[in-house]
């Protein structure tokens, strides 16, 4: 009790002093004691580190230098040392040895073999863990969904010349070569919107001019292999050190976004197609019936009974309708023979809308929860480690029992059983020659780069995103031979008639979420450590594998819910905005500045400047959402490498300083740590800052450290510094604590 009321004097003689002595009985003084102890802050003894909090400034500049400090151009700085230059603009790429520019014929692809090749074989065996299982089974269901989504949308937009067929078995082929091959083998190839809607387009029109169109676009996609061969050789690549934090979060966060908007879109179609029979009352169930009849102008010619029972088709059996055998077909065969439903009961449908919204939200829930099974309380850490990695896989497999259980006909995978082209019409190799006149050859390479921009920055874009330094991926990247075996697969699905293929945002980035490794051990209320990404092959080659041979194993596939994997995309598009600088400051516009984080941007930038950049990104990505929904989406490449420019514009309005804060793809705790690490290593060196001459209210720090022990305490006075206070002390308290 001494050492608070010692800690406190100001405010005990302020509020204590009153309670004590109009205190009547130990009651009342207890009261006072209580509601004392229920406002003080009382500093434990121990030691007490300074350096977990902002530490004062060593020294004060002059009033002179204080107006001035925000006046000046960019060479003027905040608290803290910015990590660029001035002249540097913030942000940007470290231009290492994956992107400079070495002015050599394939240089830079001769230089990412170089620095790949010795790591070739240990991503086989880096591979052989348990985390790589449930990533290959968590990578596969959003890669299948992924290809019979694109594949159905490219059938429709193409009159089945490429479908769902070709879209497994292009993803199959493409993907497995890529994940085998190439320079970044954490990233996934798939089919994208931009260039679903590219293909939309020349399929329209082709056909509206006549053209052949697998031949028209077999000499689009060698042309646009060609081009991006010409920007492998010439190392183009080097252009990504440009793609700064404000272009990969506006391109990462719209992939993203249009993720979370298709899962939802798809839900809310499947209700219009099974819609909820609000009409149905459950007390006239016995006046509810549904009959098929025979249509009044056909004859039994259709269909008739044998003696068995079972439905024959045949010609000209009878005249006369036979209704008992109309009455005995299901719903889809009365249709299918054209037949007349007739009944109450006819329109009524279970509850398969509501059914697919639980397994649908509750797919996602349950992903969510089970991944961050991982820092809860119960059970072992290996046990909640793995069930953290299966987490997906795990969700899927519940929300397939459910459905089972429930026995709802909701709508399930269909996966094509037959290997051959979706369309009678077509074969697997395109002839280069005879469908289109021949300049058409030529006039193939204007539409050829506008593909070329469409798939140099999706693939680019990806992978900056995928080798970021926040992932410590210690293998290096290798940007040039990326690019050069997407040219190399586009010439090959051309060729084949199948669709092409470019990495994929958000499959690549839960693919690395999937791989990321954390210290298994911790002490107790410590968060577990990031220590990187387990960087191999074997997780991608298999994924695509199966992939391949998901058309042998429909019989497996078809008892999986279309709503529990649209729950699948709906993870992952949620997942995918985790740690993005873009949504962090998006919240911050709805929290008031005292339940701020402390990020290192808001140490540095006024937050009103922090809030314009925020907001001008977000009208930059909504622009980019209008125009990819309208027709002009065909110039969405053109679009991403606009972001670029507006970035550039940005130095008019932010100075350098906030820039580097701001757009930087330096994780912000790596960061924050470093500037701490400064500060500490500045104190114990002692320096003092330069504008210690000039400074009107200097700082002087002579004890690192506050110490408060225990046996000095006992022996400390509470109440006065006179020798007559202190004696009288005890006989005060003694005085009311008697009684």
């Amino acid at each position: 009790m001494r050492r608070e009321l010692a800690s406190n004097y100001r405010y005990l003689v302020k509020v204590f002093h009153e309670i004590a002595y109009k205190a009547k009985d130990r009651q009342d003084l207890l009261a006072g004691i209580d509601e004392f102890l229920d406002e003080v802050i009382v500093l434990p003894p121990g030691e007490w580190d300074p350096a977990i909090r902002i530490e004062p400034p060593k020294s004060l500049p002059s009033s002179d230098k204080r107006k001035n400090m925000y006046a000046g151009g960019d060479s003027t700085q905040m608290n803290g040392d910015t990590p660029h230059s001035g002249g540097q603009g913030g942000g940007g790429h470290a231009v290492g040895d994956e992107l400079k520019r070495t002015g050599k014929f394939c240089g830079g692809l001769i230089l990412d073999v170089k620095r790949k090749a010795p790591f070739f074989f240990s991503d086989f065996y880096d591979g052989l863990h348990i985390q790589s299982l449930s990533a290959i089974l968590f990578i596969y269901l959003g890669t299948v969904t992924n290809a019979i989504t694109f594949g159905g949308l490219l059938g429709d937009a193409t009159e089945n010349m490429q479908g769902v067929l070709e879209s497994f078995l292009g993803t199959a082929v493409t993907g497995g070569l890529f994940c085998l091959l190439a320079g970044q083998p954490l990233t996934i190839l798939s089919s994208t919107g931009p260039v679903l809607v590219f293909e939309r387009l020349l399929f329209n029109f082709s056909r509206d001019n006549g053209f052949d169109y697998l031949e028209f676009r077999l000499w689009i996609g060698l042309w646009s292999a060609f081009f991006c061969l010409v920007l492998v050789v010439t190392d183009a690549s080097f252009l990504v050190q440009y793609f700064t934090r404000f272009t990969e979060e506006g391109f990462s966060s719209l992939i993203s976004f249009i993720f979370i908007y298709d899962a939802l879109k798809k839900m809310l179609k499947l209700a219009h197609y099974y819609p909820i029979n609000s009409d149905y009352k459950i007390n006239y169930v016995t006046q509810y019936d549904c009959m098929c009849v025979a249509p009044t102008d056909v004859n039994s010619s259709d269909v008739y009974t044998d003696p068995l029972g079972s439905l024959i088709w045949t010609v000209n059996y009878s005249d006369t309708p036979l209704n008992a055998t109309w009455s005995s077909l299901s719903k889809k065969e009365c249709l299918k023979y054209g037949g007349e439903l007739v009944g109450k009961a006819c329109d009524f449908v279970p509850d398969i809308t509501l059914m697919s919204f639980i397994l649908f939200f509750g797919t996602y829930t349950c992903s969510m929860c089970l991944k961050k099974f991982k820092t809860s309380p119960f059970f072992p850490t290996t046990v909640r480690k793995l069930i953290s990695d299966f987490a997906i896989v795990l969700a899927i497999l519940i929300f397939c029992c459910v459905d089972a259980l429930v026995g709802v006909d909701t709508p399930k995978l269909i996966v094509p059983s037959e290997f051959k082209p979706t369309s009678p019409n077509r074969g697997w190799f395109v002839p280069p020659f005879g469908g289109n006149p021949w300049w058409v050859y030529l006039a193939a390479a204007l539409p050829a780069l506008l593909v070329t921009i469409l798939l140099f920055m999706d693939q680019q874009i990806t992978a900056v995103i995928v080798n970021r330094k926040e992932h410590k991926l210690k293998k290096g990247a290798g940007y040039h031979l990326d690019l050069f075996w997407v040219a190399v697969l586009l010439a090959v699905c051309s060729f084949m008639g199948l669709p092409w293929y470019v990495a994929a945002t958000v499959i690549s980035i839960a693919h690395i979420d999937s791989l990321k490794m954390e210290t298994e051990t911790s002490a107790p209320g410590e968060q577990p450590k990031f220590l990187g990404v387990r960087e191999q092959r074997v997780t991608g080659i298999f994924v695509f594998i199966l992939t391949g041979l998901s058309v042998f194993m429909a019989p497996i596939l078809k008892f999986i819910p279309m709503p529990v994997l649209y729950g699948v995309f709906l993870y992952m598009g949620v997942a995918s905005l985790n740690g993005v600088q873009f949504m962090d400051r998006l919240k911050l516009l709805l929290m008031p500045a005292k339940h701020q984080p402390d990020l290192i941007y808001l140490r540095h930038v006024p937050l009103r400047k922090v809030h314009l950049f925020t907001f001008i990104q977000l009208l930059c990505l909504a622009l980019l959402w209008v125009l990819k929904s309208t027709v002009a989406a065909i110039v969405f490449p053109v679009m991403i490498l606009a972001l670029v420019a507006v970035r550039k514009a940005l130095d008019l309005i932010f100075s350098q300083h906030d820039l580097s804060f701001l757009d930087d793809v330096i994780p912000e705790k790596d960061k924050k740590k470093k500037e701490d690490e400064k500060k500490k290593k500045k104190k114990k060196q002692g320096s003092i800052d330069s504008d210690m001459e000039d400074s009107d209210c200097p700082y002087i720090e002579n004890v690192p450290s506050i110490k408060i022990p225990m046996d000095i305490m006992e022996q400390e006075p509470f109440l006065g510094d006179k020798a007559s206070d202190r004696e009288k002390s005890p006989s005060f308290l003694d005085r009311y604590t008697s009684s």
